[in-house]
């Protein structure tokens, strides 16, 4: 398995329901990820789960670009059962060819899975509306499956329903809706970060588009959009 990865926490998710559903298959991982602080948490998290410690782990921390110019300077390229790009398409300059690279890493009926914001979901809404706030590639699932598509590759799509309680984000003076905001931002202070306008137009379209209210709590539509690449 290759994981390209961000802290890791899907990546262990994955890694253990794999352990749990092939007990005797001999698994190895690679990750790539160019953030030495996010490196650092996924490594915290296999360290503190015995069953993963039986894993053996190659780290790569560096881009994608670095990465793939790496493999394909070497000479007899290693090939994976399972490639995941987790939330990975935002920062990638060439969709096409970043899934081209690493759909030729497959071994034969091995699987390609593209994990991303699923289309009209809250986030999604969010990043398109306000795209000069955050990637300069604002990859969608339709675009990776129009791109899986263009290079004739055969795929399934999935969708992961998931909500998140954000009522806290609209109280001003709860910190933890100000860590939340960040987070879902992908900013370190959400206040800080935005002009009065920008917030004020974000937390509106959270509320009004993105979101559902039940039993006085507002829940943020964060569907998960799940594509299979087949070798």
């Amino acid at each position: 398995m290759a994981p390209c990865t961000a802290s890791g926490g899907m990546d262990v998710g994955l890694l253990l329901m794999l352990q749990a559903a092939a007990p005797e298959a001999s698994i190895t991982a690679e990750a790539v990820e160019g953030s030495t602080a996010l490196t650092l948490d996924f490594k915290a998290l296999v360290a503190n789960n015995q069953n993963l410690q039986q894993i053996p782990f190659t780290w790569h921390v560096m881009r994608h670009e670095d990465y793939e110019r790496q493999v394909k300077a070497q000479k007899d390229v290693k090939k994976f059962d399972s490639v995941h790009m987790i939330q990975m398409v935002y920062y990638l300059d060439n969709l096409a060819d970043a899934i081209s690279f690493y759909h030729s890493l497959l071994r034969e009926n091995g699987r390609l899975m593209n994990i991303l914001e699923a289309d009209k979901s809250g986030m999604d809404i969010l990043w398109t509306t306000y795209s000069n706030e955050y990637y300069e590639n604002n990859h969608s699932a339709t675009n990776v499956i129009s791109c899986v598509k263009s290079l004739g590759l055969e795929y399934e799509e999935h969708t992961i329903p998931f909500n998140i309680d954000i009522t806290e984000c609209f109280d001003p003076d709860s910190q933890k809706g100000e860590r939340l905001l960040s987070t879902l931002m992908e900013k370190d202070h959400f206040y800080q970060s935005f002009t009065p306008e920008v917030r004020e137009g974000m937390l509106d379209l959270l509320m009004n588009k993105c979101s559902t209210e039940k039993d006085g709590r507002i829940l943020l539509n964060n569907n998960i959009g799940c594509i299979l690449v087949c070798a």
